[in-house]
């Protein structure tokens, strides 16, 4: 007998028991040192907003996971710390980010991003996972500073897709 693989199934919708967990938007403490939010919505293909996805964030060397359902706008929000570079697999430095997990109804796996911070430039621009993405591309994976907070939008399908990764 041989072994096959099991077809995927679609995910969600996401009931409220288990998944969101209390203050799970939370890493830290709003207020507390060096905190920053991020604010954003999850768009679909034609730019309306996905009400019920699940998305989860966490940070290269930390133990910190948030999670955080969308509202009915589609909108979610983080409070965290800005984590520093982080060694690649083959010992060049990673530009800070998140790692970004976006669960959703309708999609047969989970998606895989990043997000990249405005005020880190030149280590962008020499971050080796962004440079294996197309250059008018990377912007979709960089927040932009609006008002306090980094925003930072996923779009699902079309023209500005985010771009995300297969692990």
């Amino acid at each position: 007998m041989s072994a096959s693989i099991t077809p995927s199934q679609t995910v969600g919708p996401f009931f409220g028991v288990g998944l969101p967990f209390e203050k799970g938007e939370q890493i830290v403490p709003a207020g507390s040192a060096g905190s920053i939010r991020i604010e954003g919505q999850v768009l679909d293909g034609h730019g309306d907003p996905v009400p019920d996805a699940l998305l989860e964030v966490w940070q290269p060397e930390t133990t910190g996971l948030g999670r955080c359902r969308t509202d009915a706008e589609g909108a979610f929000n983080f409070v965290t710390v800005k984590p520093g570079p982080s060694p690649a697999p083959d010992g060049q430095l990673q530009a800070p980010h998140l790692n970004v997990t976006v669960f959703a109804r309708g999609l047969l796996r989970h998606l895989v991003t990043r997000m990249y911070f405005p005020d880190e430039a030149a280590a962008n621009r020499a971050d080796p996972v962004l440079n294996l993405v197309e250059p008018e591309r990377r912007s979709t994976l960089v927040a932009r500073e609006d008002g306090g907070v980094l925003r930072f939008d996923i779009q699902l399908q079309g023209e500005r897709e985010t771009v995300f990764f297969v692990i």
